[in-house]
């Protein structure tokens, strides 16, 4: 693989491509019928690297999920006329303006999971944790409630740009409960209707205005900082333990009982000759909405700390059986493009029957993540704590592999010419051309003369993995379909 290069810049105008690829690409493109524009906007849509984040905060049953839907163009929020509806954190990508932002709608969790004050609040501080700029979200109907005072409070604390959005102003008459909102403190209301849609093009203009072309990178060796590694799982599977074992000291506590971890604590530690950042997370409890005080806030923070790793190191009991919520946290991971490596603790209790049990599980129940780097560790004893950084350096590589467009362009005309698409009604679908727009994680565009079933995108993928490795990171494909009109003859 040492012809293969490294993503540098992934701010780059083409993503991951350079001046000349682009333009031999862009040639490519022309002579098999695509539009300029489209192929364009594909490449920037898949090698866009991470996209500017907009949190939609505020209390319960104000209109929040109405809005991202609004705002997404599409009715996918979860809408109904009673608090509380959105139980998890959902996440959407939108585009305003020719600019693309990802958008969260944290929603309005049950109120007698904490009283409403902190449930709110506990909104607003996985906003700071992970947004870019935040829409605040008020009924002007109403007006400004304590809890919105509370949430008002916590914004400013966290210094991140605020749009206010005076919800719920059907008309003329509901201007003046807007304007009321200026008590706030956050600057100028913007009165809308999230149902009807009146007034969201001007909030959305100020949306644009606060957040950034592109959301710092905060992880990695463009910045000359310590690789970040979380370490994420359920609850007592070990990773506080695992944590004061890489680190040869005591540094987090360590008990019996589950969930005693409840901040993510960062740790600079050397191993290997080389500093790392790990982030001891709290366990991730079943269903978020039903948890009750500190362990409602340790969810929140632990998908803040997967969203800001490169690398997460998911813990998995291998003395029980693989559960939902393994499964689950998995999930978390490889949707937040991080890069992955699977350890099994408490490698040492087990007898030869569990092991073979334990095999079938993971063939079955972690196939999703076949790709990942396997570690089976104790983190009472440290037996083959030595295996975990070589699996973590061999998930970055992989995570930041790139392909020269040339070489996979070969490798598609291979995989076309040996393994067609199947006919379907008369017609058979064929990969013209791909590149990689972008890494961390990898990101393809395909072009394609039809649309290629999911089936053979995970034959494609699967293929890529054989003959390019991509070991421990997910990856992405899109594919843009050539349409009729746009044909040469």
């Amino acid at each position: 693989m040492n012809d293969q290069i490294h993503s540098e810049g992934s701010d780059h105008e083409h993503g991951a491509l350079g001046d000349a690829e682009y333009a031999e690409f862009m040639e490519l493109a022309a002579q098999e019928g695509f539009d300029p524009e489209e192929v364009e906007g594909a490449i920037g849509e898949a090698g866009h690297g991470p996209l500017p984040v907009l949190a939609v905060v505020g209390r319960p049953n104000v209109g929040k999920s109405t809005l991202v839907n609004r705002i997404i163009g599409r009715r996918e929020a979860v809408v109904q006329d009673k608090p509380g509806v959105t139980r998890d954190r959902v996440s959407y990508e939108a585009e305003w303006a020719g600019r693309r932002f990802k958008v969260v709608d944290t929603g309005g969790w049950e109120q007698d999971v904490l009283g409403l004050d902190a449930s709110v609040a506990a909104q607003a501080e996985y906003a700071i944790e992970t947004a870019d700029a935040v829409v605040f979200v008020v009924d002007a109907t109403v007006g400004a409630t304590d809890t919105d005072e509370a949430v008002v409070k916590l914004l400013r604390r966290a210094g991140k740009p605020v749009v206010l959005c005076a919800n719920k102003v059907d008309g003329q008459s509901g201007e003046a409960d807007a304007t009321a909102l200026w008590s706030l403190g956050l600057g100028e209301p913007y009165p809308v209707s999230s149902l009807h849609g009146r007034g969201t093009g001007d909030m959305l203009d100020a949306v644009l205005e606060a957040l950034p072309e592109a959301p710092a990178q905060t992880f990695g060796t463009a910045l000359g900082g310590p690789r970040r590694i979380a370490l994420i799982g359920r609850p007592n599977v070990g990773k506080s333990s695992l944590l004061n074992k890489v680190a040869g000291e005591d540094r987090v506590v360590v008990n019996a009982l589950a969930g005693t971890t409840r901040d993510p604590v960062d740790e600079l530690i050397q191993l290997g000759g080389t500093t790392w950042k790990f982030i001891d997370t709290a366990g991730i409890r079943r269903k978020v909405h039903l948890q009750e005080g500190a362990d409602y806030y340790a969810s929140l923070r632990t998908a803040a700390a997967v969203e800001k790793a490169e690398v997460a190191v998911i813990l998995i009991d291998s003395s029980e059986s693989i559960s939902v919520q393994d499964q689950r946290i998995v999930t978390m991971a490889v949707e937040a493009g991080r890069a992955v490596v699977v350890a099994f603790n408490k490698w040492d209790t087990l007898d030869e029957e569990r092991r073979y049990y334990l095999e079938r599980e993971i063939d079955t129940e972690l196939a999703q993540v076949a790709w990942a780097p396997r570690v089976n560790v104790s983190a009472a004893t440290g037996r083959h704590m030595e295996k975990l950084v070589p699996a973590i350096e061999t998930a970055i590589e992989g995570w930041e592999t790139r392909v020269p467009t040339g070489r996979l362009n070969a490798f598609l005309g291979e995989i076309v010419a040996s393994h067609p698409h199947p006919v379907r009604g008369g017609k058979q679908p064929r990969i013209l051309f791909g590149t990689q727009a972008g890494t961390k994680p990898p990101r393809f565009v395909l072009f394609s003369s039809g649309f290629l079933e999911h089936g053979y995108r995970r034959f494609v993928e699967r293929r890529l993995r054989e003959e390019f490795g991509f070991e421990g990171t997910p990856i992405h494909i899109s594919v843009r379909v050539r349409e009729k009109r746009g044909r040469k003859k």
